[in-house]
């Protein structure tokens, strides 16, 4: 096979597969942009905000992967030429230094100036619940604004619409991570340590919970369903559930488990 004839089989094969990846990746998107746990699908600020830097990243870059593959088909059909560029080292300057040094200096300024949006520092909350993770097993502890706990429930959140929550996150063991994908980032839950983050529910839509740190054998099942209501039938539904479990003693032979699993590893607790 002559330089021509690689030359057409190589650009032939690159577009082969560049078709083959923007097909996998539009399949991709189509189908995890939407549902009770998808972070592109938000449902409040702090989420969107979120979805905002993933969807601008996911622009910028797949720029850079069509501006690579532009790059490489040129060089491959200036095979055929055998022309050397005059001044080669500008693109390595140009595309290998200034280039990449620009954009990520670019994505970290947005990321740094968007953090507080992310994070609701600055923003009062309207109401506090403390969140206690525990193997394997969600605690949420509700309070008013006096600080008096109005009530309890296990593995199974209420949130106020359209108010700002500020939730305090601990550990009774392991490790945990709490993460409403539709609201907010996730937020690690550590033994000793309580850990604050602020989010707000704009849309009364379904959506799901779950713990995003892998905490032992049942970290599967440490999914929640999270009910948004108006503030004012947010006692009432506390007042209609049954009272909280005792926690149970670790069971011989499984010194982790502390909490019997309520929900199956692949159940729709929606």
């Amino acid at each position: 096979m002559d330089d021509g004839a690689a030359a057409i089989d190589i650009t032939n094969r690159l577009r082969r597969i560049a078709g083959v990846l923007t097909v996998a990746a539009l399949a991709t998107l189509v189908t995890a942009c939407a549902g009770p746990q998808s972070a592109l699908d938000p449902a409040g600020p702090a989420a969107a905000e979120i979805a905002r830097g993933w969807w601008l990243m996911a622009g910028a870059f797949t720029g850079v992967w069509a501006l690579v593959l532009v790059l490489l088909w040129l060089a491959v059909r200036r095979r055929d030429t055998d022309r050397a560029l005059r001044r080669p080292e500008r693109l390595v300057v140009w595309g290998g230094l200034a280039f990449p040094t620009v954009l990520l200096a670019a994505l970290l300024v947005y990321g740094s100036l968007t953090s507080a949006r992310v994070t609701g520092v600055g923003v009062e909350p309207d109401t506090v619940v403390e969140v206690t993770a525990r193997q394997w097993q969600w605690h949420f502890r509700y309070r008013d604004a006096d600080g008096q706990v109005i009530g309890e429930s296990v593995d199974e959140l209420a949130v106020p619409l359209g108010a700002m929550v500020e939730y305090r996150i601990t550990s009774d063991d392991v490790i945990h991570s709490f993460w409403i994908p539709r609201l907010g980032g996730k937020m690690d839950a550590i033994p000793g340590r309580v850990n604050t983050l602020r989010l707000r529910a704009d849309q009364a839509t379904p959506m799901r919970g779950q713990c995003a740190e892998f905490c032992g054998l049942e970290h599967a099942r440490m999914v929640f369903p999270v009910r948004v209501m108006e503030a004012d039938a947010i006692e009432d539904w506390l007042a209609a559930r049954e009272p909280a479990p005792a926690i149970e003693a670790p069971a011989p032979g499984h010194p982790a488990g502390r909490a019997p699993p309520r929900h199956g590893a692949s159940e729709d607790v929606l």
